[in-house]
């Protein structure tokens, strides 16, 4: 038998198939509708990994459009699924950085996966992805391009969290000459900011897992685990983390 974990998430929705194990995943747009990316992303993780849907004994939902999901067996929160999935990616950590598409979270663990604690920057979309989609169209880039850029350039100051006010002075920036690489970094640097901010509420210890999207830039990676001073653990599987947690609850 088998279980699934749906991450409906507001830039991406990702399907776990777990048998012991990820079987298969997906990770698609989540788009306009989270009815429709949910049940998308589990028709074509079923479809990759060959698995009926009467095989599957139980789906569960989270994320911001896990009540979208009414085909689930039941919807648990992102931070109850991302601890167990980044508990499951690096057994023995105690702090998970989980930043998505519009907020960030921090989540301290205990020896078996359970939440203890957490913090969360939910109320604008600094620091997300979101933030890093509005500084890529400005610096007429894309989102994954932005490592390439930034890897070697020293960081401009970005001092505005908002994302409305960043726009505004990455494009001044722009104009005053300020290079597209030096702003790509200030723009991770920013990031990091937040993110260490938000690190700093939960007083981590340990090595600290590093899940959501963001979590797959290797320079953004490099600057927080230089400025926390601790072991900064990712993995490929790093953005699967709500699902997969979702899938082992469904699985036990």
């Amino acid at each position: 038998m088998y279980s699934a974990g749906i991450d409906i998430g507001s830039v991406a929705t990702k399907g776990v198939i777990y048998n012991g194990e990820v079987a298969e995943s997906v990770i698609i747009p989540t788009g306009w509708s989270p009815r429709d990316a949910s049940r998308l992303a589990l028709r074509m993780a079923l479809d990759k990994s060959g698995v009926s849907r009467d095989a599957v004994k139980s789906i569960i939902a989270t994320g911001y459009g896990r009540v979208s999901a009414d085909f689930a067996s039941r919807a648990v929160t992102e931070i109850t699924c991302h601890a167990r999935g980044a508990f499951a990616l690096a057994p023995g950590i105690r702090t998970v950085l989980d930043i998505g598409g519009q907020d960030a979270k921090v989540i301290r663990i205990d020896e078996n996966g359970s939440v203890v604690d957490f913090a969360m920057n939910d109320k604008c979309a600094a620091g997300t992805g979101r933030f890093l989609e509005v500084m890529a169209r400005i610096l007429e880039t894309e989102v994954q391009d932005l490592d390439s850029l930034a890897e070697l350039a020293e960081p401009v100051a970005i001092t505005s969290m908002c994302a409305v006010f960043a726009e505004s002075e990455v494009v001044s920036l722009l104009a005053k000459g300020a290079s597209r690489e030096s702003i790509a970094r200030g723009v991770l640097e920013t990031i990091a900011d937040r993110a260490l901010a938000l690190l700093g509420r939960i007083a981590p210890h340990g090595t600290v897992v590093f899940t959501g999207g963001l979590s797959r830039s290797s320079v953004l990676c490099r600057i927080i685990e230089n400025r926390l001073g601790l072991p900064l653990f990712t993995s490929p599987n790093s953005q699967l983390a709500g699902a997969l947690g979702g899938a082992i609850i469904g699985w036990n």
